[in-house]
């Protein structure tokens, strides 16, 4: 590190001009190509895939997803003249739309059944030849335009589905602006210098401008969904921010023990800044770990995540050395009036671990009691997606559904599409025996009949629940289907028949992720018990790390659940419909909020080690530690969680369930675990904390946080 951050001294110009044309060459590149973002959800095990293989095999019009323009009327029916004049010429127009093959009219014979019993609401489906994660958004807009421009005068229409709800997501530009702008005001209090506050947020904006451009281009190798970059930016610009934090703290408190600038700058970086490399090494390993799952879905937003975040590192060893060698002694210009302008603890801190110190039990079992008590929640965690009707009020789709639900019953927002290889082409009696098993089974509301490939080898049915998408109920009608109906109809008919459609696809996506959470957890918990093993010389402080960081995991689900399940306090962060958590979220939630809390146990620890190393004096090693880092820590924390909780002020459900997961595991993992239950843990321990089997410590190999010596100060 000291080889590094002196290179990066000497030629600072070099490096401030690279990045900058790093930084401009790749925005300038993903500007001018755009992206192409796409949620690719296969899952080749899975009875859904198998539905849509046979379908883009055999009857590619059907192959494609749905959606569906809803209009409804104050008074009279849709069927009267003057309505019927306004909507055939519309939907005319959206038959006519690129990517659209069909629109199965309300006013034609095969659409008789979408005119509600009272006449007042009905819908036409308008059927795309792609899926919605690859269908240019500029169609499906076509879509919703044309629908508004025929409302008024009493006639209400709005747009639903799959592919409308992926054109109208809108970008998180408005909550990173501010989360940064909360972090500014964090960071001038904790620095108390103008200049100090911008280092951080310089270094952290060129790596998230420079990560997210690249994200941008990864759209056109792989397929990346696209509320990836929201997530992306979220993280990085908290650890961003934060590893910045901790290297210009650093640097100021070598300026204050009477380092010259040149020193100052190698010290920081060979000590806060090994820290960093090791943290940032911990989450992008826990981010990628997520490839292990095999689920194509995930792998966008893990690659984009992990790109933000190695560039946030990369940035804090050489771009801010650079900066911090142009500033020098001026890192302390421009005063502000009410920041304390501390270098990371002080008494305070100290005095605060050593009452922990003095009641270790009951501190400990309080901490504990409250995690646990945070968990509680989790053992309710019910996996599924948020249907339509977790959309803002304002938002076409949500009004969309709001209109089917009146006009049909919830079902009809999430239809199931059986697929049906039938056993001899043309056989119509088998497909008309399927309708009728279909309809006669519990909370099936109808079923539509059967349409029959050109081949006449494949029957496609659509099956309306009589409950929504994300109802529980739901979810247990497909898995009693595919137990009962879908055998019975095999043995009795030989037609190979799957259940498919969204509602499907999102059931099948919990169940795959469900059963390789375990080996994945399982992966990341070893890989960083053996880093920290490794750097630590302990098998205590990896094992206490990692019991702590997932209690911090449990807890942060258990204020989800509660929050987007359960409803406490859903109306604050604009949440007016509860419903199941996404099933992707558990296991994506766990690698980043792991990775970051292995950052604060790297710090904190990392100078608790050197304390212990050179003193041989347990107890005191934690009060330095929790002295020197408590401030930063905390001030790096409090930043995190402004960063994070600024996400939920969007519209995007997804990007609000991350929000508040990890805004409330950074605030348990600081607050919590590294103030309270560490230092009362490491109190309890003692000497036996830094226990190592003598053929342990000389077959492990040896990676150190700390630098080997630590620089004597010259005269200033």
């Amino acid at each position: 590190m000291r080889a590094l951050a002196t290179w990066c001294l000497g030629h600072r110009r070099l490096v401030l001009a690279a990045w900058i044309a790093a930084l401009v060459a790749i925005a300038g590149v993903a500007g001018a190509v755009g992206a192409a973002y796409s949620s690719n959800f296969n899952l080749p095990s899975s009875d859904s895939q198998r539905a849509n293989d046979l379908l883009k095999r055999n009857f590619r019009a059907q192959s494609g997803d749905q959606a569906q323009v809803v209009f409804q009327v104050k008074s009279g029916r849709v069927t009267d003249p003057a309505v019927r004049a306004r909507m055939q010429p519309a939907l005319a127009q959206i038959a006519g739309t690129p990517h659209v093959v069909g629109v199965q009219s309300p006013y034609s014979a095969a659409g008789v059944h979408a005119v509600s019993r009272d006449g007042r609401t009905a819908y036409a489906v308008v059927r795309f030849d792609q899926r919605a994660n690859v269908l240019p958004k500029a169609d499906a807009l076509r879509v919703i335009d044309i629908a508004h421009g025929v409302a008024g005068s009493g006639l209400q229409v709005e747009a639903g589905g799959q592919p409308i709800e992926q054109a109208q997501r809108q970008s998180g530009g408005a909550q990173t602006g501010i989360g940064l702008l909360a972090a500014i005001i964090v960071l001038l209090f904790t620095f108390g210098s103008v200049v100090a506050m911008g280092m951080p947020v310089i270094t952290a904006l060129f790596a998230l401008g420079t990560g997210l451009s690249l994200v941008t281009l990864a759209t056109h190798v792989f397929d990346v969904a696209d509320w990836s970059p929201q997530l992306a930016g979220m993280i990085g610009l908290g650890v961003g921010i934060d590893y910045a934090l901790f290297v210009v703290t650093r640097y100021r408190s070598g300026l204050r023990d009477g380092l010259e600038v040149r020193e100052a700058v190698i010290t920081a970086i060979d000590t806060a800044g090994r820290a960093v490399f090791f943290a940032g090494t911990t989450v992008i390993v826990a981010l990628l770990g997520m490839l292990l799952l095999g689920v194509t879905f995930l792998r966008g937003p893990a690659v984009a995540s992990a790109l933000a975040v190695l560039f946030t590192m990369i940035a804090s060893l050489t771009l801010l050395p650079a900066l911090l060698g142009m500033i020098g002694r001026r890192i302390d210009r421009w005063r502000f009036p009410l920041g304390k302008g501390a270098t990371g603890g002080g008494p305070g801190w100290a005095r605060w671990a050593r009452f922990v110190q003095r009641r270790p039990w009951p501190l400990a079992l309080g901490a504990t009691a409250l995690l646990l008590a945070l968990c509680i929640p989790t053992l309710s965690l019910r996996l599924g997606s948020s249907d339509a009707g977790s959309d803002p009020a304002s938002t076409t789709t949500r009004k969309a559904y709001d209109l089917l639900a009146q006009g049909f019953g919830s079902g009809f927002n999430g239809p199931l599409q059986v697929v049906a290889a039938l056993p001899r082409s043309g056989d119509r009696t088998t497909a008309i025996r399927l309708r009728n098993a279909l309809a006669s089974e519990r909370g099936v509301a109808s079923v539509t009949p059967a349409q029959l490939s050109p081949r006449g080898d494949i029957a496609v049915l659509t099956a309306y629940p009589s409950t929504s998408p994300q109802s529980a109920a739901t979810q247990a009608l497909v898995s009693r289907l595919r137990a009962t109906t879908v055998p019975q109809m095999r043995r009795a008919t030989g037609a190979e028949v799957h259940i498919g459609g969204s509602t499907a696809v999102f059931d099948d996506l919990g169940h795959t992720l469900t059963n390789k959470l375990p080996l994945f957890i399982g992966v990341v918990v070893l890989v960083s018990a053996l880093l920290l093993m490794a750097v630590f010389r302990s098998v205590l402080v990896p094992l206490k790390a990692v019991l702590m960081n997932v209690l911090s995991i449990g807890a942060a689900f258990g204020v989800v659940v509660a929050v987007f399940q359960w409803g406490w306090l859903a109306s604050v962060i604009g949440v007016d419909r509860t419903g199941p958590i996404e099933s992707f979220l558990p296991v994506m939630l766990f690698a980043i909020v792991f990775g970051l809390s292995m950052d604060y146990e790297v710090f904190l620890m990392s100078r608790v080690h050197e304390e212990w190393v050179r003193r041989r004096d347990a107890s005191q090693a934690v009060v330095e530690g929790v002295a020197t880092t408590g401030r930063v820590i905390t001030a790096a924390a409090t930043i995190m969680v402004c960063v994070f909780a600024s996400f939920v002020l969007g519209d995007s459900r997804v990007i609000k369930l991350f929000g508040v997961g990890l805004a409330s595991a950074v605030f348990i993992d600081a607050f919590v675990i590294r103030t309270v239950l560490v230092p009362a843990v490491m109190e309890l321990l003692g000497r036996r904390a830094w226990w190592l089997p003598g053929w342990l410590d000389r077959r492990l190999p040896r990676v150190a946080v700390e630098p080997e010596e630590a620089p004597e100060p010259s005269p200033a």
